[in-house]
């Protein structure tokens, strides 16, 4: 190999440095949040993002029980589970969702972002949403993402 030829890096899982971000996601439209969300978690904003590599920050949504969604959407979506029982299919409304359990909206929408594979669930567990705006991770001095457009 002549001395000037240029070689990709590859990072490796020891090589990654984490930050903590936080995100509020008060009046926001679910999609144009959870995209983000999920490039924080899979690390695509970094210079040294590789793909088979968990390069992403910790994210953490506050504000969960304020996300919108546009149009009629809100009376229409539906969000589908399985008990594992012959006959188990539930359906849950984003009202009915909203109400109960804020936080598995965000949760539902970035999964469905991320790798399908052991990858994406590693990198799933980075992700902390709370339907509040307070949380328990102030010791990790979070730094606020202000997202790109609303």
């Amino acid at each position: 190999m002549e001395p000037s030829a240029k070689i990709t890096k590859s990072f490796r899982k020891e090589d990654v440095i984490r930050d903590w971000w936080i995100v509020d996601a008060a009046n926001m439209t679910v999609g144009r949040l959870s995209t983000q969300v999920a490039t924080l978690l899979r690390g695509k904003h970094k210079p040294w993002f590789t793909p088979h590599v968990d390069t992403g920050d910790f994210v953490i949504v506050i504000n969960a029980e304020q996300v919108i969604l546009e149009g009629k959407r809100t009376e229409q979506k539906e969000y589908f589970r399985h008990t594992g029982y012959p006959g188990g299919g539930r359906v849950e409304t984003f009202v009915d969702l909203k109400k109960n359990n804020p936080e598995k909206i965000i949760e539902h929408s970035v999964k469905g972002m991320l790798p399908k594979n052991r990858l994406g669930r590693q990198i799933f567990k980075k992700l902390k949403v709370y339907s509040a705006d307070n949380h328990p991770h102030s010791a990790q001095k979070p730094k606020v993402y202000e997202l790109q457009y609303k």
